[in-house]
């Protein structure tokens, strides 16, 4: 993994074997960002899909392996009170299937790099959003609360 910035603007470049969400969380605590927007293309090799079942209060995970072309992610990074970075993560993949294409996406636990990704990584500037835990859905949301 290779960023620079350039204005207000972090560009990302991962490398193969990179792990895309913590490899952007590493970013941001590195550069000391509270919270930021985030998006990308790439190829991957590995990628961990989640839907939320609220009836459970928890995440299902569907992991696909092969050659994926990441065609849209779009995500943000902010942190709790204590400091702790959280991401929330979309994307949509294809993938070939024998010698059908296919699409999978929604929510992502975790993205491996197979050749690059390129990702652009804008911090959130005059204030920070946080993360908030909230019981009844078991999950986490924006909190603008200072």
């Amino acid at each position: 993994m290779d960023y620079r910035k350039f204005g207000e603007t972090y560009y990302i470049r991962m490398d193969r074997g990179d792990e895309i969400i913590g490899g952007i969380i590493e970013v941001c605590r590195a550069e000391k960002l509270q919270s930021a927007v985030f998006s990308g293309i790439g190829g991957c090799g590995a990628a961990e899909i989640q839907t939320f079942i609220p009836e459970e209060g928890a995440f299902e995970t569907r992991k696909i392996e092969g050659l994926l072309e990441l065609v849209s992610m779009n995500g943000n990074v902010n942190t709790d009170a204590e400091g702790d970075y959280y991401h929330h993560t979309h994307a949509i993949m294809t993938y070939k299937d024998g010698g059908a294409h296919g699409v999978a996406g929604g929510h992502i636990k975790s993205l491996t790099v197979l050749y690059t990704a390129e990702i652009e990584l804008r911090p959130v500037t005059g204030g920070a959003i946080r993360r908030k835990y909230d019981a009844e859905t078991g999950t986490g949301f924006w909190s603008f609360e200072e």
